[in-house]
């Protein structure tokens, strides 16, 4: 199996890794893939529901020994009420100031966080996809919304009762953990693009941000696209101008790195080599 060095960065720059082939087997050579590590978690997708409302159903889900929890089996079959709810492309998930009365799970779709200041200006402080919570200061005492929470794609959305999920997060360990495993790493992640704010120029932070929403690390067949996001928006998550996001998306297309129109006709592939944006300077 290929030997992998990790060179060691600062947070939000990339570790990248210097294959050696040693075998020509399909499953060593997939296992063998670069990984690099963006802040990103794999998360586990299944078929969208047909209903907007699912009420009480028995019979939690209980993971198997040696198995992986799977999110979405458990939510879908534990014995609580929850609801999922379609959102369309910039629908208002909830507002700042809104009182916390649930915890939300992203099934599919895309949804951006943001903060407004008292004097009106506006920052995108994350950018969530599938197999995301959101929504869980509650859990912790928080009585409102301290961001909005806006669909960027057309989106489907889990929300649990806050008083539910806190009763179950007591009796489910799996899923207790699965929560622990997601606070921890958006913690990390947050840090490292504190980080790259503070280090790192615009264009690489664009860089690094279109391959965290590509998915980057993921299996190939989770594919590299980024749903269709305006310039306006991809401006405010990286903290610069649109024009500068211009400048750098039209740079990165001549270069080859990304392409627009592909797949669906729609949004953006993203290829693995933008990662040399990232790793050097």
């Amino acid at each position: 199996m290929p030997s992998k060095k990790t060179l060691g960065v600062q947070p939000l720059s990339v570790a990248a890794a210097a294959p050696r082939r040693i075998s020509t087997t399909p499953v060593e050579t997939n296992r063998a893939s670069k990984r690099v590590d963006l802040g990103l978690r794999s998360s586990r997708r299944s078929r969208p529901p047909s209903t907007k409302t699912v009420g009480v159903s028995q019979g939690p889900a209980k993971s198997k020994r040696g198995e992986p929890f799977d999110v979405e089996v458990f939510l879908h079959s534990t014995g609580i009420t929850k609801k999922i709810v379609n959102y369309r492309r910039g629908d208002a998930i909830f507002k700042q100031g809104d009182p916390c009365s649930n915890v939300l799970y992203i099934h599919t779709g895309l949804v951006k966080i943001s903060v407004v200041s008292k004097r009106g200006r506006q920052a995108v402080v994350a950018m969530l996809g599938p197999g995301d919570f959101f929504g869980e200061g509650g859990l912790a005492g928080q009585p409102v919304r301290m961001a909005s929470a806006t669909a960027v794609t057309a989106s489907t959305i889990l929300l649990v009762d806050q008083s539910a999920m806190a009763s179950l997060l007591h009796q489910q360990h799996a899923m207790s953990d699965r929560l622990i495993a997601h606070l921890l790493a958006k913690t990390i992640r947050s840090e490292e693009e504190l980080v790259d704010q503070l280090f790192s120029s615009s264009e690489k932070r664009l860089a690094r941000k279109l391959l965290v929403l590509a998915r980057y690390g993921e299996p190939a067949e989770s594919g590299r696209t980024v749903p269709a996001i305006s310039q306006e928006t991809l401006a405010e998550i990286v903290g610069t101008t649109r024009s500068r996001v211009n400048v750098f998306m039209k740079k990165f297309q001549r270069l080859g790195f990304i392409d627009y129109g592909i797949d669906s006709g729609t949004g953006l592939r993203v290829h693995d080599s933008l990662l040399t944006v990232v790793l050097y300077d």
